[in-house]
């Protein structure tokens, strides 16, 4: 794999020891002979078994891609398909593109649809872009296109995440954009990225209007520090810190990623600030998490925010045993439709990730939620008549990469 052609953000992931390279490099991916240059096609076939401890799961808790579907039997997750041809960084005037399709049910929750579309029969597009490289400066990368969010510690790719199950910092976050985004890396250690997209919305080509502006659009700025290996840097080399903003129109669709009640339309800003923090323990990570969204009370919506937090231990015990433990806390405007949580939830995750065969990745987890605010949000037969504050999940993943 030419690492040159990893993004800043998963390349700080790997610097950082929040994924291993192992994860990353998948089998060398195919090359498909077209009119004018190589293009690579990879991707991943994730499948997965889950347990809910107990009777009753007809609520669970609601991060995304869970749900009482994949409780208590085999699922079929999805399907990603990646077709690729990367703008090469030794061309001054580098062109290239990306092209991430998935299939299966997270497709569905992922919800690309076009404008007017329907759910898409389990089709999403994650990401479709022209990528173009500028030889101003150190050299500018765009993205025009559909592109993933540049907020959160997780990303929507399990073998690129500590743990298995989503977070709810990751549950708030928008998902996706359709616009342009530009990169510029300052120096090898420091990288900024902004970017105007039209809505907050995972709805393709989506717009503000007419409830806005024709103009109306939503912004995006992300920067990018990762700590030099040096030995004057210590055992903190290679330490990791991001911090993004993204202010825009909500359009209130899907409900798991409003904030207002009944999901109604509102402006909305959500930062994120995170860290992985390398320690004296060479196998040893420590990572920050923390994300918010809010929007003020506006014509058509009331005013309501979320929170939440995360705390990531990652043990790499040894090239193809990694340990991870995450724990959060989360909190939300009582009422508002955030994901259907309460307004207080905590959680702890604890996920064995092992590599026994070539181009596989397993991995085990134990999930435990817990509501903090007194309510009983889980369990029960029925949707939404609940009787627990405990929910406990046992999974078992098998993802292949091609």
């Amino acid at each position: 794999m030419n690492l040159a052609n990893l993004n800043k953000r998963t390349l700080a992931l790997i610097s950082g020891g929040v994924v291993s390279l192992a994860s990353v490099v998948q089998a060398a991916p195919s090359e498909v002979l077209t009119a004018l240059t190589p293009t690579t096609l990879s991707g991943f076939v994730d499948t997965s078994a889950q347990w809910n401890i107990g009777s009753g799961n007809a609520n669970n808790p609601a991060y995304i891609f869970g749900g009482p579907a994949k409780a208590d039997g085999f699922n079929l997750n999805v399907v990603k398909l990646v077709v690729e041809k990367p703008a090469e960084l030794s061309d001054e005037w580098g062109a290239g593109y990306k092209v991430d399709l998935l299939f299966g049910p997270d497709a569905i929750t992922y919800g690309t649809t076009p404008v007017g579309g329907g759910p898409g029969g389990g089709f999403a597009v994650k990401q479709a872009y022209v990528d173009l490289k500028a030889p101003l400066g150190n050299g500018i990368e765009f993205k025009i296109g559909v592109w993933d969010t540049i907020l959160g510690y997780e990303v929507f790719e399990p073998t690129l995440n500590p743990n298995y199950t989503k977070s709810f910092g990751y549950t708030i976050e928008p998902a996706t954009f359709t616009g342009v985004q530009a990169t510029y890396n300052i120096t090898e250690f420091i990288a900024v990225t902004a970017g105007v997209a039209n809505t907050l919305s995972s709805t393709i080509g989506s717009r503000a209007f007419p409830a806005r502006s024709e103009s109306y659009k939503a912004y995006l700025g992300d920067v990018s520090l990762t700590a030099p290996t040096t030995a004057s840097w210590g055992w903190f080399g290679g330490s990791t810190l991001f911090a993004a903003v993204v202010n825009g129109y909500n359009p209130g669709s899907p409900a798991i990623a409003s904030l207002t009640t009944g999901g109604a339309p509102a402006d909305q800003t959500s930062i994120y600030v995170g860290a992985t923090v390398t320690t004296p323990l060479k196998a040893l990570k420590v990572g920050l998490a923390y994300d918010y969204a809010g929007v003020s009370k506006q014509a058509l919506s009331s005013s309501g925010y979320a929170n939440a937090a995360g705390l990531y231990l990652l043990y790499q015990a040894s090239d193809k045993l990694a340990l991870n433990c995450r724990g959060e806390w989360f909190t939300q405007t009582h009422g508002n439709s955030a994901a259907a949580l309460p307004s207080k939830v905590a959680a702890l995750t604890f996920t064995a990730q092992y590599s026994l065969w070539k181009n596989v990745q397993t991995e085990g987890e134990f999930r435990w939620d817990h509501s903090a605010d007194g309510s009983h949000p889980f369990g029960g037969t029925v949707a939404g008549t609940s009787t627990a504050r405990n929910a406990t999940e046992l999974i078992a993943s098998i993802i292949y990469k091609f």
